[in-house]
């Protein structure tokens, strides 16, 4: 049996994220990082004490995010298999390097918050992401074509995410709920993330990418995917080029699920925060299980659960 593990993007933060993490000793160092980062404010406290929408500014969002899955990767360590799938869902795909072993956990936060600041800079004031499910890919890029926008993010089962402007996105959005879109929702991340109007974003950040120590391949046994087009990454500069890349192109990740699939993955758990792709997996993949680290009341119980696949 194959355990896939799945590092979450933005969107699903809330106050009780850290709850299973947040007390974990082997975790309190990225803990602390976090905070430096975050200009001194324990993380912990910032998801108890900030309304939603200042948890979902873009270099928040992404360092408490990443901090989830790598704090997670921590706590659950003793537990996780040798032989493991790791893929990442947007900047989750940075915290995926750290979960597999190939960037340091310490590295991987600080490149999640650089790679934030290089987006903000680079992002057009205004841009933003609109989820639509239900509509086919020639029908929403015929759609993003005509209004300035881009597919940023394939997903299973005919779900798109859209990046641009608001003002596109607000007829975007109109556009797909008249051809009876099954659902149609703003997404809570402040850039076009994954869109061409980010392509200075990449650039500066494949540059910072030359710094870092990067340890490729990955472990033995671990698989470690690239979100733009499925594949292995065993290279450095080309898994670093990919990576850069991610910022302004789109992300294949139906075509990552699948990968896993096809590369025998039987079980799938998803650090979070939240069961965004968790509930993707049961959806596209009925027979296969699928969990999320908030599915657990304790880490006990998560432990328990990992153990089946050791």
């Amino acid at each position: 049996m194959t355990l896939t593990i799945l590092c979450s993007g933005q969107g699903r933060q809330h106050s009780g994220m850290f709850a299973l993490t947040g007390d974990v000793p082997e975790a309190q160092a990225l803990f602390a990082r976090a905070a430096a980062l975050l200009g001194g404010r324990d993380p912990r406290d910032i998801v108890l004490t900030e309304n939603s929408e200042a948890l979902h500014h873009n270099r928040i969002g992404q360092i408490l995010c990443s901090l989830q899955s790598l704090a997670a990767t921590v706590a659950l360590r003793d537990v996780i298999p040798d032989r493991i799938i790791v893929a990442g869902y947007s900047v989750g795909e940075v915290a995926a390097w750290g979960v597999a072993g190939v960037l340091s956990m310490i590295d991987t936060l600080d490149l999640v918050a650089r790679r934030a600041e290089a987006m903000d800079a680079a992002s057009p004031a205004g841009d933003g992401l609109l989820f639509v499910r239900g509509l086919s890919r020639e029908v929403v890029d015929a759609l993003c074509e005509k209004h300035d926008a881009a597919v940023a993010i394939v997903n299973p089962d005919d779900a798109f995410i859209i990046g641009g402007c608001r003002k596109a996105l607000q007829i975007i959005a109109q556009k797909a709920k008249e051809m009876n879109a099954v659902r149609v929702v703003d997404v809570p991340v402040e850039v076009a993330s994954h869109t061409k109007r980010l392509a200075n974003a990449s650039s500066t950040f494949r540059e910072i990418l030359d710094h870092v120590p990067v340890t490729l391949p990955a472990p033995n046994r671990v698989r470690l995917l690239s979100g733009i087009d499925a594949s292995p990454v065993a290279d450095i500069k080309i898994g670093s080029d990919k990576l850069a890349a991610q910022i302004s192109q789109t992300v294949h990740w139906a075509d990552c699920l699948q990968a896993c699939i096809e590369g025998g993955a039987t079980a799938f758990i998803e650090l979070g925060p939240g069961p965004a792709l968790s509930g993707m997996v049961t959806a596209a993949y009925p027979g296969v299980t699928a969990r999320c680290l908030d599915d657990f009341r304790t880490l006990d119980g998560a432990r328990a659960w990992l153990k089946r696949y050791s």
